[in-house]
């Protein structure tokens, strides 16, 4: 039964591991690149490297939209936000209690809210359009110049720690020619792993039924996940809690902004009816746990492993749900 499944799903672990890799060298060529020319630590680090770990998100769900397959595209995005909430950030506290510190990340968890509001509002009529995509793709913009803004501006302030630790990833000392190969090198396959990742994966779709929103939801989702769970767990071990846990907000934020808003501008049409009323629904009360569990307006808050237990038991329970349904 699982003998037609079983080089799709090879292709599908291949696929995974070289957008990851690739969307890292990337990454790191194009930030090596810009420090190189002159480009401010702060910008490249808000910037370039910020985005780093939801490149692989956005190859995905811009080869998707390419396909046809904008539910793909959507649940993506979506599936990738919950996913990292609640798998990424569940782990992560399990592991290790995150301390949560920065004023950066206080200033980001209600615009990710608002963004996430936003989004279910977009979508919710069940058609996606390039305007609406575009206005995705300002908001990204907007938000990026607030960023830099605000942390160039920080005076007679503690230094923020997820500003200094954005920063701190900056590559430093790499020649331009090993920078541009690496570019080089993550523009060709980038798009080639993610062309192998969506084919696999509609054929792993067709052969159990699934959706092609599911698909996007579950196995692409958690897939393109895996570089936000390395850095977060990387990072509560390095003793950077706000740098694992601001990885997430930011993370989320390009989602919605940044991810989303690909599959409407490349391949406007209709919408699953399930991505606003169920996903978007899970993914916002996923966001207020986040929220609740993160913020303290009377100084520091922890994420302790209860509450990081309490977040993995959501995402199975969700995994399950969605499954059922397929079933």
């Amino acid at each position: 039964m699982l003998t037609p499944i079983i080089l799709p799903s090879i292709i599908l672990l291949i696929a995974f591991a070289a957008l990851v890799w690739s969307a890292d060298r990337f990454v790191y060529g194009a930030a090596a690149i810009a420090k190189n020319l002159g480009v401010p630590t702060l910008i490249v680090g808000l910037t370039i490297v910020a985005m780093g770990s939801s490149a692989p998100e956005m190859m995905v769900s811009a080869s998707a939209a390419l396909a046809d397959k904008t539910n793909t595209a959507v649940g993506n995005a979506i599936g990738s936000n919950i996913t990292n909430i609640l798998l990424v950030l569940g782990i992560t506290a399990l592991i290790k209690p995150l301390l949560v510190t920065s004023s950066t990340l206080k200033r980001e968890m209600p615009i990710l809210m608002l963004i996430s509001i936003g989004a279910w509002y977009v979508i919710s009529d069940n058609y996606f359009s390039a305007s609406e995509g575009t206005a995705l793709l300002v908001g990204f913009i907007i938000f990026i110049l607030g960023l830099i803004y605000i942390a160039k501006n920080q005076k007679g302030e503690e230094e923020d720690p997820f500003v200094t630790e954005a920063c701190g990833d900056v590559p430093s000392n790499v020649s331009n020619k090993s920078a541009i190969c690496w570019l080089i090198f993550g523009l060709i396959l980038l798009p080639l792993s993610s062309h192998f990742l969506i084919g696999s994966a509609v054929e792993i779709a067709q052969h159990f039924g699934m959706s092609d929103l599911v698909i996007g939801l579950t196995i692409i989702a958690i897939g393109t996940s895996l570089p936000e769970l390395a850095a977060c767990i990387a990072g509560v071990l390095k003793g950077e809690d706000d740098l694992a846990l601001g990885n997430i907000i930011g993370s989320n934020i390009f989602n919605l902004l940044a991810v989303l808003s690909l599959a409407g501008m490349i391949n406007p049409s209709e919408i699953d009816p399930g991505a606003a009323s169920r996903d978007m629904m899970v993914m916002l009360g996923a966001t207020v746990v986040l929220i609740a569990m993160s913020l303290n307006l009377k100084g520091t808050r922890r994420i302790n492993r209860i509450e990081g237990a309490t977040l993995l038991c959501g995402f199975f329970a969700y995994q399950y749900y969605i499954f059922s349904q397929v079933a």
